[in-house]
């Protein structure tokens, strides 16, 4: 009676914490918010916060000297606690649409294997964002479900959600994890790649969101992927005015090319200490990519060149964590045990 009483104040919101992007979803609307995971404060005394999400990413690397735009989630846990505190605040009111009244219950994807402490700054965070009670669900997991992938089955899952600072590969059975490798080489790791190629190849400084719209725009892991080209604009280290060069769909294959092993490394391994029965539902079910990663083009080819698995995209790989998160928040009872 009691929280049939509460949710008359308060809607059941799912989130998507993520290192790049935070998506929030609203039972019964579905996303209603989709932004970057920026937050632009002032440098001086308490750090007040000038800007949260897109209007704060616009800002990354063009402030002033008494203005810092920072992402508060790096590698997939919380980097800076107030920060990320004032960000889910933000979103969360946001999401609410409502200044007042009891607050939401919250369910929030985190990557899997983090620790106790980053797992409880988490929830912390979230409480004093002002939500009334905290439901935790690994991003594989949350992926998996949103993938549709039946993970309460007695049969094996294989997922690699492909986020913006961890990649989570795991292996699902029975509503658990039987086994799972967290790798901080994801997105971002992709990006910084790119800044470090092109600073080799052609000795130009270039920004994280310019490296972001290359890997976007014609990043590709694979030769068997239609090449494009892409002219680029950054800083000439040597005369350090403007410059502009053209880059290829070959670059950023080179560009790419230890990222994209590195998670064929995590995903082998993870197949290495798979049960032979559940090695036997893989082989014939194959493996689901999820996460931003997964829009990488030839990345499912080479997975599957090196793993002799077949390999197949997320219907809507950029939102299977939340579109997962969701569909466990509207049936909370019967996904209960992927909670924690």
């Amino acid at each position: 009676m009691i929280g049939k009483f509460l949710g008359l104040f308060s809607q059941d919101i799912a989130i998507d914490l993520g290192t790049a992007n935070t998506v929030v979803h609203v039972r019964g609307k579905g996303i209603v918010l989709n932004e970057p995971s920026v937050v632009a404060t002032t440098m001086a005394g308490s750090r007040k916060v000038v800007a949260v999400g897109k209007d704060a990413k616009e800002m990354l690397g063009k402030t002033p000297g008494n203005i810092e735009a920072i992402r508060p989630m790096r590698e997939g846990v919380i980097a800076d606690f107030a920060v990320t505190e004032a960000m889910l605040k933000y979103f969360i009111q946001k999401a609410n649409q409502r200044k007042y009244g009891i607050a939401s219950r919250v369910v929030i994807s985190i990557p899997a294997g983090i620790t106790d402490v980053e797992t409880k700054a988490v929830r912390e965070a979230a409480m004093s964002a002002g939500v009334r009670e905290v439901f935790l669900i690994e991003q594989p997991m949350a992926a998996a479900v949103g993938a549709g992938l039946p993970v309460l089955d007695a049969r094996g899952s294989m997922i690699i959600d492909i986020g913006g600072g961890t990649s989570d590969v795991a292996v699902i059975s029975l509503g658990g994890m039987v086994t799972f490798k967290t790798l901080k080489v994801a997105g971002d790791k992709m990006d910084e790649a790119i800044i470090n190629y092109v600073r080799r190849r052609f000795n130009i400084l270039i920004g994280e969101r310019t490296a972001e719209a290359i890997k976007i725009a014609i990043g590709n892991t694979h030769v068997t992927v239609e090449s494009k080209d892409m002219e680029i604009k950054g800083r000439d280290l040597i005369s350090g005015v403007p410059k502009s060069v053209q880059i290829t769909g070959a670059d950023l294959r080179e560009a790419l090319a230890d990222p994209t092993m590195a998670i064929v490394e995590a995903a082998k391994s993870v197949l290495e200490r798979t049960p032979p029965e559940l090695s036997a539902d893989l082989a014939e079910r194959g493996i689901v990519l999820a996460g931003g990663g997964a829009n990488l083009a030839g990345l499912d080819i080479v997975l599957r060149e090196e793993t002799g698995i077949p390999v197949f995209c997320a219907e809507n790989p950029l939102l299977s964590v939340v579109t997962g998160v969701g569909i466990v928040l509207d049936d909370l009872e019967r996904y209960r045990g992927l909670l924690f």
